[in-house]
């Protein structure tokens, strides 16, 4: 059982106070006002970023509003949830297949995707100890187990935190991720952590978070890591994202669109030092 590390810090350790809180960052003004439903929409991956709810939660609600048109509730969905090591802990890049408990329910592994992702990628370990503390993953499971509760999806989860980020790393995970994808045949959809620009001014961080995100958008993951070097930005999770577009490139992922962005300042009113906030789906069909 891996047990919350940042439940009271990030988001309320309360199941009702975590309930209420999750709805207000699909209500709230900078998310995108309405909560989640069954649809239409083949979504194959997310970019989510992962500060405290109060922070980036509207954002984030963008990506699980478009989740919510994914799914079908009477087939399971295997969220491929990957992150960025923000502690030193553990390997340089972990699989768990622990159970993950959350406030509102637990989330189970599919332990037979994590079983055969890390004895076919050499590069991953399965290793409990980078998760133990780390919240960029952690952060996005109340907001699964939240459509679990609304009766419009079934998860199992598979927790890949990153502590290597170059881009061979990156491109090798994604590559295996889809293939132990299509060998068992799963329903995936692969969730990105990360948040953008870390504590630049407002300005400087809106011209440095366009960047990655139209070369995101584009789906080039080469370009994403090359900007990421040459204008210096401190977008923490650049490895699970690349990663998350090398995956889906092998699964057939044809448009990304990005579905809302914002930073600390828009929620704080403090523009001097803020951490900017994305959501970005990739599908097979837009609107």
């Amino acid at each position: 059982m891996r047990y919350p590390a940042v439940a009271g810090l990030f988001y309320p350790s309360n199941p009702e106070e975590l309930l209420e809180m999750i709805e207000s960052c699909y209500l709230h003004e900078l998310g995108p006002k309405k909560l989640p439903s069954i649809g239409s929409y083949s979504i194959l991956g997310l970019v989510c970023p992962h500060a405290g709810y109060i922070y980036s939660g509207p954002i984030q609600a963008h990506s699980y509003l478009a989740l919510s048109k994914h799914a079908d509730p009477s087939e399971e969905i295997t969220a491929v949830i990957l992150g960025p090591n923000h502690t030193g802990l553990g390997s340089g890049v972990s699989v768990s297949a622990d159970i993950w408990r959350t406030p509102l329910g637990d989330m189970e592994p599919d332990k037979e995707f994590i079983d055969l992702l890390w004895r076919e990628c050499e590069i991953i370990d399965l290793d409990e100890t980078a998760h133990l503390q780390e919240h960029s993953i952690e952060v996005q499971l109340p907001f699964l187990k939240h459509l679990e509760l609304l009766e419009i999806a079934k998860f199992k989860i598979v927790p890949i935190c990153m502590m290597f980020q170059d881009y061979e790393t990156a491109i090798e995970v994604g590559y295996f991720i889809a293939k132990v994808a299509k060998e068992l045949n799963r329903r995936v959809v692969v969730i990105a952590s990360s948040d953008l620009s870390h504590y630049e001014p407002q300005e400087i961080a809106v011209e440095k978070d366009r960047i990655v995100i139209n070369d995101i958008i584009k789906m080039d993951e080469k370009r994403l890591y090359e900007d990421v070097v040459k204008y210096n930005i401190s977008m923490c999770g650049y490895g699970p994202v690349m990663a998350m577009i090398r995956a889906l490139k092998e699964l057939g992922g044809e448009r990304a669109k990005l579905l809302a962005y914002a930073t600390s300042g828009d929620v704080t009113g403090d523009y001097s030092a803020v951490v900017g906030y994305s959501s970005i789906a990739i599908n097979r069909l837009l609107e």
